[in-house]
């Protein structure tokens, strides 16, 4: 297969058109890629109508099948939920055109990157993993994004003349993967500690004192707007942030270390989910500039008949029974 020279030129085929497929694929079209296909399994479900709705906006067109989707193009970018990494790779594989690139953006693990690299590489890909560093939306395509494998610095010129922020790092797979994952332990734990921290806090009426030792021991940080900031997110995208916080567990057992943390937050971010999907916060897209107001209708939901015993691990709240001392991820 020979490319075209100028990477503008070529078709770019984007495996999932959720929240980051969408980004790329508009901001793939606004830096002058003409060819932008996507496939999402979403496609021909209920909740199809979206997406076919935002590909005729930004003119994407979209493909019926993962093999349709890979067979045109030159660039294929997974871009789904954690889990899917390696499934993806298996169904993309055997459309695959020889000396295709394929950029897998998903959080996955490194076995999990390693695995699914050798599988694109089988079909004669060019397989390269892409570590996101930071927060997509603020960034949109311009996201700091590690790159690794044999054959991320061929990559990363050519991402970066498309508008990707794409910087090689080593040539073995899954090292990109361990330092998303590793950030992500402290990142994504942080998330969940503030609303677990903040929401006790207004429970027991200590959040001023307790904010303002948080500013007493980080100046930096405003932490009133932080924490409106974690709420929001989390709410928004736990689902999703939970997937991910499971392999980052996985991430850690391979490192031969029990992932306490990352489970928990995997636990934590999810039970934020369910109630999300349950309508406890409204429209959960709707900007949210007040944590206290979040906080309340999860104590609201929380609230037992009777006081909570010292020393009981049990509330009775059916809500509360998937973080009762699960280390399950």
């Amino acid at each position: 297969m020979t490319l075209p020279a100028n990477p503008l030129d070529w078709t770019i085929g984007l495996v999932g058109y959720g929240e980051v497929g969408r980004i790329l694929a508009e901001d793939l079209r606004a830096c002058g890629v003409n060819n932008v296909l996507a496939y999402d399994i979403k496609q021909g479900s209920a909740d199809e109508a979206p997406l076919r709705e935002h590909a005729g906006r930004h003119g994407v067109r979209l493909a019926g099948s993962h093999a349709e989707l890979v067979a045109q193009s030159d660039l294929v970018i997974s871009a789904v939920t954690a889990s899917q990494a390696v499934p993806v790779a298996e169904a993309c594989a055997p459309a695959l055109c020889s000396g295709a690139w394929f950029l897998d953006f998903n959080s996955a693990s490194p076995a999990a990157k390693i695995e699914a690299g050798g599988i694109v590489a089988a079909a004669g890909g060019r397989y390269v993993e892409g570590a996101v560093m930071t927060s997509i939306p603020p960034y949109r395509i311009r996201v700091p994004l590690l790159l690794g494998g044999l054959h991320a610095a061929a990559l990363a010129p050519l991402l970066n003349a498309l508008g990707f922020a794409g910087q090689a790092g080593p040539e073995k797979l899954g090292v990109a993967s361990a330092t998303k994952m590793c950030r992500s332990v402290l990142i994504k734990g942080l998330e969940a500690m503030v609303i677990e921290s903040f929401t006790a806090a207004r429970a027991y009426g200590v959040e001023d004192a307790v904010l303002d030792s948080l500013a007493e021991t980080f100046p930096g940080i405003d932490w009133e707007k932080q924490g409106a900031y974690f709420f929001q997110r989390v709410i928004q995208h736990g689902r999703r942030r939970a997937e991910e916080m499971r392999e980052v567990a996985q991430t850690v057992r391979e490192a031969g270390l029990t992932p306490w943390s990352a489970a928990g937050t995997a636990e934590r971010q999810a039970w934020v989910a369910d109630l999300a999907d349950g309508g406890l916060f409204g429209d959960r897209d709707t900007t949210r500039k007040d944590w206290r107001a979040d906080a309340d209708r999860i104590l609201a939901a929380c609230t037992s008949s009777s006081p909570r015993k010292r020393g009981s691990t049990n509330s009775g709240n059916p809500l509360d029974s998937r973080f009762r001392g699960n280390d399950k991820d």
